[in-house]
């Protein structure tokens, strides 16, 4: 199911990250570390999203990594359509931390910093994080949408 989120409600940043944790969008050059890392914990679709979302100038990816720069979260928007919030993805050591909410509303600022004044969550996993987080409202006939018919590996 997509959802939708009205980006001019949203509140201000930054919100409060875990001790040693930094925020930030990627940069470019960071792709032979976070798509990898993306692609072994979320799969080669995941991987593939994060790659146009790191092509573009600025890019469209939020990353959460550690002093040690190791990586622990990602966010991206506008990669598979315009206004499209999506993939999102934590490590398992780093959830359950606040780290997921953050990412997700520092994309959404993100995309309100760029005109929108509505996101669309596509294929939403957790609706309920979304309501929750940034008050999220499922989009009736929405199922399956964006992605059917799309192309699988077999």
């Amino acid at each position: 199911m997509d959802l939708l989120v009205k980006l001019y409600t949203l509140p201000p940043g930054p919100d409060p990250l875990p001790p040693g944790i930094t925020l930030r969008r990627a940069l470019a050059p960071e792709a032979p570390v976070i798509l990898p890392w993306i692609e072994e914990r979320f799969g080669a679709g995941w991987r593939a999203e994060a790659a146009v979302a790191l092509s573009t100038c600025p890019p469209r990816i939020q990353i959460a990594h550690d002093d040690a720069g190791a990586l622990l979260g990602f966010a991206c928007h506008d990669v598979t359509a315009r206004g499209l919030f999506g993939p999102t993805g934590v490590d398992e050591k780093a959830r359950g931390t606040g780290l997921g909410k953050a990412l997700l509303l520092a994309s959404l600022r993100a995309m309100a910093a760029d005109g929108y004044a509505y996101a669309v969550i596509g294929g939403a996993g957790p609706v309920e994080f979304y309501v929750k987080a940034v008050g999220a409202i499922p989009i009736d006939g929405s199922e399956p949408g964006l992605y059917r018919g799309m192309l699988r590996p077999r």
